[in-house]
Order: C-alpha cells, then sequence, then structure tokens
C-alpha cells in the first residue's frame, strides 16, 4: 500500500513542476516588456484592424441619406439625450515657457509663421494603455522627437476613433467597437491635441449616450472638438481658434458611417456626413469671412487602400472649391498621397498615429502660414509599434518620400521633408 502511494505521488509531481514553471516563465516575459522599437514588427497590421468591408465602415459610395427638414436625416422627434457632465483638468495652460491659449511651448513658430499640425488616428486601444502604463506616463506612447514636434506647434488636430464614455451598449453587427473609460482622458491630454475630429465611423460604437459624454469630457478637458454633437447645428458648427494674430476654422464630416441613423438631425445626436456634399459644401462657404484660414477634416476612403477613391478626389476639389483651404483626410488606416489643387494642399489620409496596430509607416504634417496665409508644409515621419510611436530613423526618411512621392500627384518632397508642388499653381 506504501508503494503504491509513493508511485502514485512520482506520477503526480512532474506535471505540477512543470504547470509552475510554465507560469513562471509567463510572469517573468511580462514583467520584462517594454515598448522597444521594432517589438511586434512582424506582426501584420490586419491582427489588428478590421476591414472597411465589413460592418464597421458600413455605408460608403452606393448610399444617400434621406434628406429631412433641417438637411440631415429625417428624425424629428426623437428625444435630447442627457448630457453627462464630468470635470477634468483643464489641458496645456501650466507647460513652462507657454505663451498661447493652447499651452505650447515655443518652437517651430518662432519665426513668426504660425504652425499648425496634423496627424491621422488615435485610439487609446489596450497596447496603447499598456505603454502608458508601463512607463508612467506619455513617455510610453509618444517618443521625444515627437512631443517636441507637438509642443511646438501653435494648434494640432487629430481625428478621434472612439468614445470617451462608461454608458452605452455596443452597436451591433460591427465586428470592432471602441469605447474609453472617462478616467482615460488624461491619456488624451497628455498627447495634446487641441482639437479633435470626431466625424467618423467608431464615434458612435457605443451610441448617442456616449456620444454625448464624449463631447461633455472633451469640453472639460479644454479639447475643441468637431464634427458630431447633441444635433446637426452642433455637429456642423465651424470651430475658430486664434494663435498669433490669426483665426483658423475647423470643419469635420464623415463619408463613412454604419447605419443612417448615425448622422446628426435637428434634434438627433449624431456626426456630420458628406455623402451628399451639400450641407458641408454650405458650411465651408459660410465660414469665409469669419476666419483667416479654413481646414476641412474629412473621414473617408477604403481601409488599407493606399490610392484615394476618385469620389474622395472629387470631394477635395469641392471643398477647396467653395472656400477650404487645406483638406485633411483618415480612415484608411494607411498613409494615401498629398495633392495640390488652385494651390491649395490635400492630404488624402494621414493613416494611423496612435492606434496599438503595427504601424510601418506613418507622418505627422505641419503647415506654416506666412502673413499672406501661403502654406508650406512639410513632413515628420513615423512608425509605431506595441502602442508606441515613434520618429523614423532619419536613415529611412530618403526611402519614405521617395514612397510618398510614388503615392502623390504631381509633388516633390525635399530632404528635410518640406512639401511643394510639382509644377505652378494657380489660385
Amino acid at each position: 500500500m506504501r508503494r503504491r502511494k509513493r508511485l502514485k505521488k512520482i506520477f503526480i509531481l512532474p506535471p505540477v513542476l512543470l504547470a509552475a514553471l510554465l507560469i513562471w516563465l509567463v510572469i517573468s516575459q511580462r514583467a520584462n516588456s517594454r515598448p522597444e522599437a521594432g517589438f511586434m514588427d512582424d506582426v501584420p497590421v490586419e491582427h489588428f484592424l478590421a476591414s472597411d468591408r465589413e460592418p464597421d465602415s458600413g455605408l460608403q459610395d452606393s448610399f444617400r441619406l434621406p434628406a429631412g427638414k433641417d438637411g440631415g436625416e429625417n428624425l424629428e422627434g426623437l428625444p435630447e439625450e442627457p448630457v453627462l457632465k464630468i470635470e477634468t483638468g483643464k489641458k496645456g495652460g501650466n507647460l513652462p515657457g507657454s505663451d498661447n491659449e493652447f499651452g505650447h511651448l515655443p518652437g517651430a513658430g518662432d519665426s513668426g509663421k504660425l504652425s499648425l499640425l496634423f496627424c491621422g488616428d488615435i485610439y487609446l486601444s489596450d497596447h496603447v494603455l499598456n505603454a502608458y502604463d508601463r512607463a508612467g506616463g506619455i513617455s510610453g506612447v509618444l517618443d521625444e522627437g515627437l512631443r517636441n514636434e507637438i509642443a511646438s506647434a501653435d494648434i494640432f488636430m487629430a481625428n478621434e476613433e472612439f468614445p470617451f464614455s462608461e454608458r452605452g451598449i455596443a452597436a451591433e453587427d460591427k465586428q470592432y467597437t471602441f469605447r474609453l473609460p472617462p478616467s482615460r482622458m488624461n491619456v488624451m491630454q497628455e498627447i495634446g491635441p487641441d482639437i479633435v475630429a470626431l466625424a467618423n465611423n467608431h464615434i458612435l460604437d457605443y451610441g448617442t449616450d456616449a456620444l454625448l459624454d464624449t463631447c461633455a469630457l472633451l469640453d472639460g478637458a479644454g479639447i475643441r472638438r468637431v464634427g458630431a454633437g447633441a444635433g446637426l447645428d452642433e455637429a456642423k458648427k465651424l470651430e475658430v481658434m486664434e494663435a498669433k494674430g490669426k483665426k483658423i476654422g475647423f470643419l469635420a464630416a464623415s463619408r463613412v458611417i454604419p447605419v443612417s441613423s448615425w448622422a446628426a438631425g435637428k434634434s438627433h445626436p449624431g456626426v456630420l456626413t458628406t455623402y451628399d456634399p451639400s450641407i458641408l459644401l454650405n458650411e465651408i462657404k459660410a465660414a469665409q469671412g469669419q476666419c483667416d484660414y479654413l481646414v476641412v477634416y474629412v473621414h473617408w476612403g477604403i481601409e488599407r487602400n493606399t490610392q484615394p477613391e476618385e469620389y474622395q478626389r472629387t470631394l477635395a476639389r469641392q471643398y477647396i472649391d467653395a472656400g477650404a483651404d487645406l483638406v485633411v483626410g483618415s480612415h484608411p488606416h494607411v498613409l494615401q498621397g498629398i495633392e495640390y489643387y488652385k494651390g491649395k494642399p490635400i492630404l488624402y489620409s494621414l493613416g494611423n498615429f496612435v492606434f496599438g496596430s503595427v504601424i510601418p509607416q506613418t507622418m505627422m504634417v505641419r503647415v506654416e502660414l506666412d502673413e499672406a496665409n501661403q502654406a508650406v508644409l512639410s513632413v515628420v515621419p513615423a512608425t509605431s509599434s506595441a502602442g508606441y510611436t515613434r520618429q523614423m530613423d532619419v536613415s529611412k526618411w530618403p526611402e519614405f518620400f521617395e514612397e510618398l512621392k510614388a503615392l502623390s500627384f504631381d509633388i516633390t518632397v525635399d530632404g528635410d521633408g518640406a512639401i511643394h508642388p510639382g509644377t505652378p499653381q494657380s489660385p
């Protein structure tokens, strides 16, 4: 009997030791993990991103929203949603050496030129939050070079691809739904956008309650917003920001929503859409005289397609003809090219900026305005993995610039990233 018990213990012990060893190895690996450059570079983007041909993308080329009395969707009679009011700290403001409303440091704009900075999609995924938490701050998400670029800009704009809320129910028939708790607003503040576009195919992933919470939280954080709101009037509202004596106007709209109910109506929260461009075109025309320079930020195109759809080029020209000075695009999750039309730049897609997926190539675009509001563009090449976005190694810039030129329409790129139209432009 004793021998049988002893044999039983002998057969049981090895699996227990093996399990303990495996647990120890996993814990050790996690403890030593850091957002190092190159980590997960071999993981394909598709591992993290939804396809634009899936329900997330929803209505595209063949869709046109039914018009209501207000020019939006015919959604009269729907009740107004309550707004969750949450107080948060103000953005910027207390940066050392800051001398303007938005709390940025003196830098690229010291020459007297107004400096605008743009990036593409921001989503605070688990990869991003883990990188932030491991580093104990934004240094785990953005490297020093990119943080300095942001700090030196007078106004920095991004696309916020998610809502901040604890309310709402995930949208049905969507493979990917995004939402961040209000407690994570500090991460967005530390990334540093002064204004965000909310017109996209994820801001209503958890319904109108979550959208309204997001608007209240951004307002409390001192981050301006365009493209969505409690109704059509708010979604299409021009946001004007002043820096260095110039008034910069911002509008945003989406050409990609999953279902028609996401469109803002007179008394219905939602986003400004541009399937029928007339509403946005009217707002662009109405903005003339209210600002010195007008930026239109549009969510459009097909995910992972590096070439713009023909409708993107058509709409961009219409926006410029109506009075836009700069058109900025997002949604494809990859870079698309740059084009000049009547001397005005069009950035078809800036791709992902902070997203959590592997991003082999992305960029920020700096737009500097002289006294006559003539724009000079330059790009800041970047890359990202494991939630950590960093400047691209300078040795890779020439290859990046050649690829950007190949994607673009008749542009030249200097060695330092300055962009110029390839042929003379006339207004």
